[in-house]
């Protein structure tokens, strides 16, 4: 059968359908009539594949308890994607099923730090990885990123040892690609830093969610980067960026390490959870093993997207820079030669652009002054919030 959902172009109305990126402004204390480019999901109609799929689990009507195992096709299809797409080869006793890789990051904090052990993260990143750290109780130490100002970031490797040395670091949790400043380490940064976390004996979770969306060089599994790197490595990948499965809560948890990997089970264990959910386990099978077309045609649509957008922000947006997007489908807006304030930008683009963006400040201080903004959606979707900021910027 051949694929149908392939017109990206299509506005489809996602409002009254308990969506958190279109039916929760108020809630989250916007105004109602925002037009949200906000929380990494795509306005796109998944793979038909996962349709079909998901008709034929509907219509089978029972909904029972569900798990996956070996030979039952389900880590089969994941590996299989893992190998065409990245050449990579993942062994079925890595494998940890879990609900999302936010869970996967707080199990592993519990799992292999205690109460009071710092973790270290590289802002401006990821908001949750912050939240995770602080409301488990460990301590938050953070690495920023070097931004050179004309949009460029690197990392800090002085610093990034100083600071694991300083606070007795037990966890690193590495972003890659880098969620919102769209970098996609090289070779030479992931070694360096995995020497340095080998030096001082701690572990790396690294969270890979968007490590099908790469733009410019080429996605290094951190893991893969060294054999040693494999026994101390907890590596994060999801269909959901890729499928636009979020709501389906579905990712795959590889640990090498057999210890390592005891140790998060049991952790897991503890949390209560058990069998996954059936929708998910069936999307995420039919998505790997039958939604390459789908997958190819949305990268080019995303990528044109991005496109579109720097092309626009240099010739409309006067001191508003688009920081080169090498990955991921988020692109990074340094409003700071704008000549206005960051908390002034903040204001405008909420309540006289009328957009519910993802401000800078909430990824870290060094976030300040910056917007990020999904641009996984229809072009004419994208323009329009373009054009609003564009408005709003020429009436200060």
């Amino acid at each position: 059968m051949p694929e149908r959902n392939l017109d990206f172009d299509k506005i489809v109305d996602r409002k009254k359908t308990k969506c958190l990126k279109y039916d929760f402004a108020v809630r989250r204390g916007y105004p109602e009539d925002v037009l949200p480019l906000w929380v990494a999901d795509m306005d796109f109609k998944t793979t038909s594949y996962v349709e079909d799929t998901l008709k034929e689990v509907v219509t089978h009507n029972i909904y029972g308890y569900t798990n996956i195992q070996r030979g039952d096709g389900f880590f089969e299809a994941v590996a299989g994607w893992m190998k065409r797409h990245h050449d990579w080869e993942v062994l079925p006793e890595w494998h940890v099923h879990t609900p999302g890789v936010c869970f996967a990051i707080a199990n592993a904090i519990r799992a292999y730090t205690s109460v009071g052990d710092a973790v270290i993260i590289q802002q401006p990143v990821y908001y949750p990885f912050s939240s995770i750290i602080v409301q488990n109780e460990r301590k938050l130490v953070s690495n920023d990123l070097v931004y050179d100002g004309a949009g460029h970031y690197s990392i800090d490797f002085e610093d990034f040892e100083k600071k694991i040395k300083d606070n007795d670091v037990k966890l690193f949790v590495l972003c890659n690609p880098h969620n919102p400043v769209g970098r996609v380490w090289t070779k030479e940064e992931l070694e360096k830093l995995g020497d340095i976390c080998k030096k001082y004996n701690v572990l790396v979770f690294s969270d890979e969610i968007h490590f099908d969306f790469i733009w410019s060089g080429k996605h290094h599994i951190f893991q893969e980067i060294k054999p040693e790197f494999r026994e101390f490595t907890i590596t994060a990948t999801s269909p959901s960026k890729t499928f636009n499965l979020a709501g389906a809560q579905q990712s795959n948890i590889f640990i090498p390490n057999r210890e390592l990997k005891h140790k998060f089970v049991k952790q897991y264990d503890v949390s209560g959870l058990d069998e996954p959910n059936r929708f998910g386990i069936a999307a995420t099978e039919a998505a790997y093993t039958y939604g390459d077309e789908w997958y190819e045609a949305v990268k080019k649509y995303i990528k044109n997207n991005i496109e579109f957008a720097k092309d626009y922000i240099e010739r409309e947006l006067k001191g508003v820079r688009l920081v080169p997007t090498e990955g991921t489908y988020l692109i990074w807006l340094d409003f700071s030669d704008t000549g206005v304030d960051a908390k002034t930008v903040d204001n405008l683009i909420v309540n006289k652009a009328k957009l519910w963006l993802d401000s800078g400040r909430i990824f870290g201080k060094v976030g300040n002054g910056f917007q990020r903004i999904n641009v996984a959606c229809p072009r004419s979707i994208l323009e329009e919030a373009l054009s609003r900021i564009k408005k709003c910027l020429e009436e200060v």
